[in-house]
């Protein structure tokens, strides 16, 4: 697989000869982690070029509001201080500083100031860098870390990290997102799984962290349609146990058990799906174009089975895709190929897809992953 599923080249034969890695995942039976055992650290090289940008979608900024609402009604994030670890182009961490009147500090190698406009962006500071143990002087009354615990291999160390930086002062509240793998594995979606995520958490699996490493957890639940697992917490003296989840590692055994069963079958029967198509003379395009899509093109061996891979995201299109060499397009360049047949690689934004090909005047028919 490309070792970054998010990083845009400038040409087909660039994204072509983009750098590959093994995945080859591995459970622990004792506490439920999944990891990539093949996966190198030295290629990770996150910098400005990393496109995973979601905000340009109003279904999940919707979520994300809501999350954001939640957190400072929860917490009473009002004229506090956040830090926001792995925050990307610095979306979430604008929301949460506009809404609840915040400062705020984020450390990601990919942020750029420049994309953040709006009445919290006097308040924010960025740092293009790796969070490490230099910032451990940064204080904050709310830490964020979302969808960046799968990107780091040494996930213990990691967290550990972040609570010798909290030490001793004011408890701040620790708020963490991830996907959530027990999905991917009951529904054979192997199109999640990508190189650069090399670590892999169930709800309880996450817990376990959690308390392992001095933290109290609030609260673990799922949202986005259960595809994400969200974590509030707080630091503590010492480690807590967590109870009645001793079943949690044997039910993971048996989903690995059922995607390792299903696994092939569900790969042949999208190739069937394009076969098919092609043989009928219909064209098929890709409704966005992001990690899931370079996984679901690269799985699947797919280069011309495909005539028009879109994105909203306008960063993205005239790039070119790791691995399959796909273009992206900007959605209106479907006015002018009529597909068919758009697969859309989240369930989640069905309808506001759909409700854009309708304004396009173009009525395919739409087939989620």
């Amino acid at each position: 697989m490309p070792v970054h599923s998010c990083m845009l080249l400038r040409s087909r034969a660039e994204a072509l000869a983009f750098p590959t890695g093994d995945i080859v995942l591995a459970f622990c039976e004792c506490c439920g982690f999944i990891f990539n055992s093949a996966y190198d650290p030295e290629m990770r090289g996150y910098s400005s070029g990393y496109e995973e940008q979601q905000s340009f979608s109003t279904r999940f900024n919707e979520f994300s509001r809501e999350l954001v609402s939640d957190l400072i009604d929860r917490y009473g994030l009002k004229g506090k201080k956040v830090l926001e670890i792995g925050c990307g182009k610095g979306d979430f961490l604008a929301t949460i500083c506009e809404l609840g009147g915040n400062e705020g500090v984020g450390i990601d190698p990919t942020c750029d100031p420049q994309r953040i406009s709006g009445p919290a962006k006097a308040h924010l500071k960025f740092i293009q860098d790796y969070y490490s143990q230099e910032y451990a002087s940064i204080e904050a009354d709310l830490v964020c870390c979302r969808h960046t615990l799968e990107h780091i291999p040494d996930t213990r160390d990691f967290l550990r990290m972040i609570r010798r930086s909290i030490g001793y002062r004011r408890n701040p509240t620790v708020f963490l997102e991830v996907p959530d793998i027990g999905r991917v594995l009951r529904e054979v979606a192997f199109w999640d799984i990508y190189y650069e995520h090399c670590s892999y958490f169930t709800l309880d699996s996450l817990i376990r962290l959690f308390e392992g490493c001095d933290f109290s957890v609030l609260r673990a639940h799922k949202g986005f349609d259960n595809q994400y697992l969200l974590l509030d917490a707080q630091p503590v003296a010492g480690s807590a146990v967590l109870n009645g989840a001793d079943g949690d590692p044997e039910q993971t055994a048996r989903d690995i058990s059922y995607f390792k069963a299903h696994y092939a079958a569900a790969i042949e029967s999208w190739r069937r799906l394009l076969r098919d198509a092609r043989d009928r003379g219909k064209r098929v395009a890709i409704w966005g174009s992001s990690s899931k899509c370079v996984s679901f093109l690269t799985t699947m061996g797919i280069t011309d089975e495909i005539d028009a891979v879109v994105d909203i995201n306008p960063y993205r299109h005239g790039k070119f895709l790791a691995g399959s060499g796909a273009e992206v397009c900007s959605p209106e360049c479907l006015r002018l190929k009529h597909p068919d047949i758009v697969i859309i690689m989240n369930p989640i934004y069905r309808e506001e897809i759909r409700r854009d090909l309708q304004t396009m005047g173009i009525g395919p028919e739409i087939v989620a992953v």
